[in-house]
């Protein structure tokens, strides 16, 4: 029994030791697999984050090639435009050229055409002399005939008459004698009138064209003043020829928007004006009733033809020196009579007049433009782009965005071009710009403030770029012409500083209103420091105090009847006199204008002609 006992438990220890081995056996197996296990985890996940790394390293390359394309896309781009503007510049220089020659063309053929005209016009007039002198001879022939017949029979009958009969029939001669005589005389008045009238005839179709510049100085200007002066027209009581240039000038400014045409006659009209203000002056009769002023005319009429038929023919009175030759005292003014001086007015209305239209039509011009300057467009593009990429499309953003303010900057170029090709006065150039430059102010300045959407500081930068356009115009266009353009600008310039400026809420009211925006009202920096707002970094306006003493400043206006409103208005009133206009201009030598081919060689107008030293 012991023996089987103790085989039986040597048998279960056996059995519980191969038990125990096999556990550990399978506790081995069950590690290493663990182990397996892990190293093919750790090993999966490696070839996972080598996976990463490559798709990673595969975006960097797509991104980059994006980058690169967007890039090289702007540069097209760009070169496609350049490109573009390098063909529209030499097809419009080829187009100039062009224009030029058939300009130039026409020009010849226009003066092969005025000369033969001219000849024509000569040999009719010649014509017209020959038979109107022959008709006048033959008619004092007829009548002297005449006279010597009725006296030669008169004569006869006279010796066989008493004495109180021959004293009768002698005051019926001498009254039928007179009357003779008077008609004779007459008749070549009459055809001194009509010869008068021709010639004002040809002045008017003379000046009704373009006769251009002569040095600087304007052709049709000078030759009316030579002719009034000539026909001492300044000095008759009564005469047609003032309303007749009067109605040429007002013909053709009636193209109103032809601001070549309208600058033209700017610069004639302030040329004529400066010779008649340095010309005319008010005589006695120039105050006189039109009743007084006819009981004379015909006296004065009377002396203007004896002293155009006391001229020996062939001698004209000429100009030497800017003044009248010919025995003619012309050193002093002119005592001018109603209608020289109506005349005047007259021409000071049209002066102000054509002023005013050109000065409008640029405004018509700018206006639709000054509307895109006051708030930048949004491009939200650019600010999708990172890097290089960004740069550049920001860039050419901000070509787009400035493009408007130079839109304006050419307009006033070519308006600038065309006042100084026709030689207008740089007095009434600069009141131009002064005045449009006023205009620009006020458009802007209102619209900031009407707007709360422009009173920011991105949009600040926006106009701030704008106006550096303009004051590179100015500097451009010299004093000369541009004046006291840009300061004309002071109340937006102030306005877009505050909007750029730096830590509003540390500045004083002292400071904004005495330093920074000192043509600016109380109310004007309250309505802009409450409207502003900032886009770009998200700072505060002026500190609350500074806020509520502008309050309070604004309410002692009002108690003071100081106006509230912070608008501003714009003037377009005519910013000069005839004096003012006067002192600006110097002197206008007019001895060497060369009279126009239409009455260049007309006997009537020899006057016009320089002399020969």
């Amino acid at each position: 029994m012991a023996a089987k006992e103790t085989g039986a438990l040597k048998e279960a220890k056996d059995k519980l030791e191969k038990q125990v081995e096999d556990l550990t056996l399978r506790l081995q197996l069950e590690k290493r697999l663990r182990t397996d296990l892990e190293d093919a985890k750790g090993q999966e996940i490696a070839k996972l984050q080598h996976s990463l790394q490559a798709m990673q390293s595969k975006v960097d390359e797509a991104n980059a090639l994006l980058v690169k394309e967007q890039v090289e896309n702007l540069k097209a781009m760009l070169q496609s435009e350049k490109q573009r503007a390098d063909d529209s510049e030499r097809k419009c220089a080829e187009a100039q050229e062009s224009s030029e020659e058939n300009r130039k063309k026409l020009e010849e053929t226009e003066r092969r055409v005025h000369q033969l005209q001219d000849s024509l016009n000569r040999l009719e007039e010649k014509l017209t002399n020959l038979e109107s002198e022959n008709k006048v001879l033959r008619q004092q022939a007829l009548t002297m005939a005449q006279n010597n017949k009725f006296v030669s029979g008169r004569s006869r009958s006279i010796v066989q008459r008493t004495e109180s009969s021959k004293t009768t029939v002698d005051l019926h001669s001498a009254s039928i004698n007179s009357r003779d005589h008077l008609e004779v005389e007459e008749r070549p008045q009459k055809s001194l009138n009509d010869k008068q009238q021709e010639y004002q005839d040809l002045l008017i179709r003379c000046i009704a064209q373009h006769l251009g510049f002569s040095r600087g100085r304007t052709v049709a200007a000078c030759i009316i003043y030579k002719c009034l002066r000539q026909w001492r027209s300044f000095e008759v009581e009564r005469t047609s020829i003032f309303d007749r240039i009067i109605q040429t000038i007002g013909h053709a400014i009636e193209t109103q928007d032809n601001n070549d045409i309208l600058a033209y006659w700017l610069s004639n009209a302030s040329t004529l004006l400066l010779l008649l203000q340095r010309t005319l002056k008010a005589g006695g009769a120039a105050g006189m009733t039109p009743q007084h002023r006819r009981s004379s005319s015909a006296t004065l009429f009377g002396r203007m033809t004896q002293s155009f038929r006391g001229t020996p023919q062939g001698v004209n009175l000429s100009f030497a020196n800017g003044e009248l030759t010919g025995g003619v005292d012309t050193l002093r003014q002119v005592e001018a009579k109603y209608p020289a001086l109506l005349f005047k007015q007259q021409l000071t209305a049209y002066l102000e007049k054509i002023y005013g239209m050109i000065r409008d039509n640029l405004k018509k011009e700018i206006s639709p433009l000054l509307g895109l300057c006051i708030q930048a467009p949004r491009i939200s593009r650019a600010s999708l782009i990172k890097g290089t990429a960004r740069t550049l499309a920001n860039a050419a953003a901000q070509e787009i965005l400035i493009a408007h303010w130079q839109g304006i900057v050419k307009r006033l170029g070519n308006f600038l071009d065309t006042l100084k090709a026709n030689h207008v006065p740089p007095f009434l150039v600069r009141k131009v710009f002064t005045q449009i430059f006023s205009f620009i102010n006020v458009q802007l300045f209102n619209s900031l403030l009407l707007r709360r959407e422009c009173c920011s500081f991105s949009n600040g930068e926006y106009v701030k770029a704008g106006l550096a356009e303009l004051e590179h115009w100015c500097y451009k266009a010299t004093d000369e012409y541009a004046g006291s353009a840009w300061d004309e600008l002071r109340h937006i310039r102030q306005a877009i500083g505050f909007l750029v400026i730096h830590q509003k809420p540390k500045k004083t009211l002292d400071e904004i209103s005495h330093d920074l925006c000192p043509v600016l009202s109380i109310q004007q920096l309250y309505r802009i420091s409450t409207m502003y707002w900032d886009d770009k970094y998200g700072t505060h306006s002026l500190s609350p105090d500074v806020i509520s003493n502008m309050r309070v400043l604004m309410t002692e206006d009002s108690n003071n009847a100081v106006s509230s409103s912070f608008l501003l208005d714009d003037d377009s009133s005519i910013p000069f006199s005839v004096d003012d206009l006067s002192k600006s201009m110097d002197g206008i030598d007019i001895s060497d204008i060369e009279p126009p081919p239409l009455i260049r060689e007309n006997s009537g107008f020899s006057f016009l002609l320089p002399r020969a030293d």
